[in-house]
């Protein structure tokens, strides 16, 4: 056995186990020398398992667009740049991507004011009771799904962001609609899981997939927080630049 063998984990099938690895691999450039994986008994050898198994972590990483069966010869690595994602002082989704897509879409998909967690109030520095505005927000980059963000703003401040959001398809417009001219990021936290069953539906992707998930916090030029976000991106198609 070599040293990918899978270990059983409870509540973690072995396939998603083995998508994971697999994934991993064409990321790094494991496979770049033949652009093929390697074949379904080589696999199973590799990691311990029967050839259903590895056919079932092929079957998922094939939705995901992330390879291709070709008859007579394999499984192929599909070929797709990330997106570089850049995070720094001023972090602005359409300057971020820039050109690196030709059309850049933002959608609200739903929104609602409501009673702030302890979460959610303590990130805005609000007083326990205070009321948000919560915007759900899905944004693609040439018709991919790319990110898919929870934003909470105070909503005293922001009566309208979610009118102006639904309009512009921009965060930084709609701040500016509201009065808010510049901002800048105060922390960014970065953590990668398993896509749970929303975030499957919503950004298109397999059950499994890996997520990067972004919480922020964004200030106006006062240093009064206005803005605290998580946003849910796939592992598979975007990538950050830490910047100064």
């Amino acid at each position: 056995m070599g040293v990918n063998v899978i270990q059983k984990q409870k509540g973690v099938a072995l396939w998603r186990q083995i998508s994971d690895r697999i994934r991993a691999n064409i990321a790094s450039g494991a496979y770049d020398m033949t652009g093929m994986v390697p074949p379904e008994t080589t696999l199973a050898q590799e990691f311990g398992v029967n050839r259903h198994t590895v056919r079932a972590a092929l079957s998922a990483l094939a939705q995901e667009g992330m390879v291709r069966a070709v008859q007579g010869r394999g499984t192929m690595i599909e070929r797709r740049d990330k997106f570089d994602f850049p995070i720094g002082r001023r972090t602005r989704f359409s300057e971020g991507i820039g050109d690196q897509a030709r059309d850049l879409q933002g959608v609200l998909l739903s929104s609602e004011t409501e009673v702030a967690s302890t979460e959610v109030a303590g990130r805005l520095q609000l007083e326990a009771g205070s009321l948000v505005c919560r915007l759900e927000a899905l944004r693609k980059a040439d018709g991919r799904p790319v990110s898919h963000s929870t934003m909470w703003f105070p909503a005293e401040r922001f009566t309208g962001i979610d009118d102006a959001f639904r309009r512009s398809g921009s965060i930084t417009a709609a701040l500016a609609a509201c009065g808010v001219d510049d901002y800048v990021r105060d922390v960014t936290e970065i953590s990668a899981v398993h896509a749970e069953p929303d975030d499957v539906a919503t950004l298109a992707l397999t059950p499994g997939a890996i997520i990067l998930i972004n919480r922020a916090l964004n200030l106006d030029p006062q240093g009064v927080p206005i803005q605290y976000a998580v946003t849910r991106f796939p592992a598979d198609r975007v990538q950050f630049t830490i910047r100064s």
